[in-house]
């Protein structure tokens, strides 16, 4: 695909063909595209006269995140066994808008995290729960964000790395915890956190990249478990944890991007998740950081490299400003849908990878300058110097990994 600011005139013939048999899912789609197509069509009117359009409303976002942060809505009380994820969404999208806040905040934060650490290891989804792989994921990552001396020290390697081997299965698959179900999240958050904290061993990851590419399906994208449905969660964990194993030629990674390729809408300019899905805002970064590393792939391979981005950067960007952005701050799924945190963090995150992700690393914004996020890694979704300023504090203060 070709990245460019596409016009209402380039995108109304690209219109949902349901070939006279319409169906619940034909008809969520069309209903989509006519309001998408709606709002791009208002909006040009506006951008032909305002060449700094479309606009990121940053610190309206900012503002809301810091809000959510001190304080959430009552809406969120189910979400309590998921309070670690919510300090990763908030952080993570703070940082993408260079907009952290104060240290006093930051350390409050490491001491709410401390109280969701488990004795046996790893972090539950809030104080005194049961440790899982998930919000062990996110609390490692938001400490990481951080990125303090009392951030790092909080995080007990020892007891951690003990949770890994009791969530760890003979087939090297991972349960998101202990007697839970095996998934590939769980094998991806697992890597993810070892490799973060330096408790990462060949042993404990044995036969593991054998078990995900077993997840691999015939559409080319990855499935939760072996036999399940191509997912762009799922198939972002599967190739991301392969390429953190350094494993990643064991899966069929043409068959991947052909999967992946036909995920971005024609109309929209986002991706879906699933085939015959409709789009949505999260599998911007899902979805979208998937490209950067199979980019990477192709060019450790030996391949030729690739020298065109491979995925319409200028599509998902537009997609992202003009149709996720709620008028009150925080992003969403699509018009229509409420803002949401986990929506604001990922749409951002997807919007920094298509702001970045090119494999020659030029920067390509859309919009007004000021559009421009922060750049994030795409196999951990934190900042690039986040990730090594983790990895050289935790190589510097190694742990017996028996």
């Amino acid at each position: 695909m070709e990245n460019h600011i596409r016009l209402f005139s380039d995108i109304a013939g690209e219109i949902y063909d349901d070939e006279n048999f319409m169906s619940n899912t034909s008809s969520d789609q069309i209903d989509v595209e006519s309001v998408v197509l709606k709002i791009y069509k208002q909006f040009e009117s506006k951008a032909s006269i305002d060449p700094y359009l479309p606009k990121l409303n940053r610190n309206l976002h900012g503002k809301l995140l810091k809000s959510w942060l001190l304080n959430l809505p009552k809406s969120y009380r189910c979400l309590e066994a998921s309070r670690p994820w919510l300090v990763y969404w908030i952080l993570h999208a703070l940082w993408i808008l260079s907009d952290l806040p104060d240290a006093k905040v930051l350390s409050n934060v490491i001491q709410f995290l401390s109280h969701c650490q488990h004795e046996d290891g790893g972090y539950g989804g809030g104080p005194s729960q049961f440790a899982h792989l998930g919000t062990t994921y996110a609390a490692i990552n938001a400490l990481c964000i951080i990125g303090t001396d009392e951030a790092y020290a909080s995080i007990n390697r020892n007891s951690l790395l003990k949770f890994l081997w009791a969530v760890r299965d003979i087939d090297g698959s991972f349960a998101l915890h202990k007697g839970g179900e095996r998934d590939i999240r769980g094998a991806y958050c697992a890597i993810s956190v070892a490799k973060l904290t330096n408790i990462y061993s060949d042993t404990l990851f044995d036969k593991t990249a054998e078990w995900i590419v077993s997840c691999q399906t015939y559409e080319g994208g990855f499935a939760g478990c072996p036999g399940m449905e191509a997912h762009g969660g799922y198939a972002f964990c599967g190739v991301s944890a392969l390429a953190l194993l350094n494993r990643t030629q064991l899966c069929d990674v043409d068959a991947l991007l052909r999967w992946c390729v036909n995920r971005q809408m024609r109309v929209e300019g986002g991706f879906q998740g699933r085939t015959n899905k409709l789009v949505d805002g999260c599998y911007s970064f899902w979805q979208g950081a998937i490209f950067p590393i199979i980019s990477a792939i192709f060019s450790q391979g030996n391949k030729e490299f690739v020298e065109t981005v491979l995925f319409n950067q200028g599509a998902l960007q537009e997609y992202i400003i003009i149709c996720c952005q709620s008028p009150d701050g925080g992003l969403i799924d699509k018009p229509g849908k409420p803002r949401d945190i986990y929506h604001t963090c990922y749409t951002l995150s997807g919007l920094s990878v298509a702001q970045h992700g090119t494999s020659v690393g030029d920067s390509f914004v859309v919009g007004s300058p000021s559009n421009e996020l922060n750049s994030v890694h795409p196999l951990h979704n934190i900042a690039p110097h986040l990730v090594y300023n983790a990895m050289s504090y935790f190589k510097k203060n190694s742990i017996s990994k028996k």
